[in-house]
């Protein structure tokens, strides 16, 4: 399987606390096309640090994160961005939608950015939402959307643009059960029919009953690292 991610030698530390915070210590692992990964620890074992810094949101204080042959620790700002919309989808806990477009305008929003045609945008945006069971709601604004169906939506967007990978970040904290449990059968179904390569991180033992892969990180460092056959 072809390798999407690799992090090598990677560290974060943060030098603006009273005492310096080593997020991430010489973190080394390789993720490949299709894995379901799930980066599990208790708090401030550095499980959103390290999705920050792979999915070039941060910049690691130490090492390397290549993604399709490219070190985009070494990445000014400019460049970031763009390599970001057009190889990295992110679902947030906080859903991040913006509030005065549609759940078809906010899943076409990262195509937009990416000056597809407004056909390719309206044809990808109502499959993704199809897709994730929201075909009815195509005209509907975030604050008339439940929290489990705002999640959704993110899910659509972050998938809609074909990103090389879906970084995750807590993405089902703030769902009830039923909620939390349609997401996952979502995400799962995408991950296997369309080999999506998804990682989380996350303290939610659904999340971590579906992944086949399971990362532990403790104090910035990797503790564990598991594969697990799954249906």
């Amino acid at each position: 399987m072809k390798t999407v991610i690799k992090t090598n030698g990677l560290s974060k530390t943060y030098t603006n606390t009273a005492v310096p915070v080593h997020a991430l210590k010489n973190v080394t692992l390789e993720f490949k096309e299709g894995e379901f990964t799930a980066i599990v620890g208790p708090s401030g074992s550095g499980k959103t640090t390290f999705l920050n810094v792979i999915g070039g949101l941060d910049k690691p204080t130490e090492g390397h994160v290549v993604i399709d042959n490219v070190d985009i620790a070494t990445m000014k700002e400019s460049q970031l961005f763009d390599f970001r919309l057009r190889h990295i989808g992110f679902v947030f806990q906080a859903y991040n939608l913006i509030p005065v477009l549609t759940a078809m305008e906010n899943v076409s929003f990262i195509m937009l950015l990416q000056k597809q045609s407004k056909r390719e945008m309206e044809k990808r945006a109502k499959e993704m939402l199809e897709q994730v069971g929201l075909s009815d709601k195509l005209d509907i604004r975030p604050s008339q959307l439940s929290g489990g169906q705002q999640q959704r939506v993110a899910v659509a967007r972050a998938l809609a643009s074909k990103p090389n990978f879906v970084l995750a970040d807590e993405p089902t904290a703030n769902l009830d059960t039923e909620s939390a449990f349609n997401l996952l059968d979502i995400m799962a179904r995408l991950n296997r029919e369309e080999n999506i390569t998804l990682i989380f991180s996350t303290h939610d033992q659904r999340v971590i009953d579906r992944a086949r892969r399971v990362i532990t990180l403790v104090d910035g460092a990797v503790d564990k690292d598991e594969h697990f056959e799954r249906n």
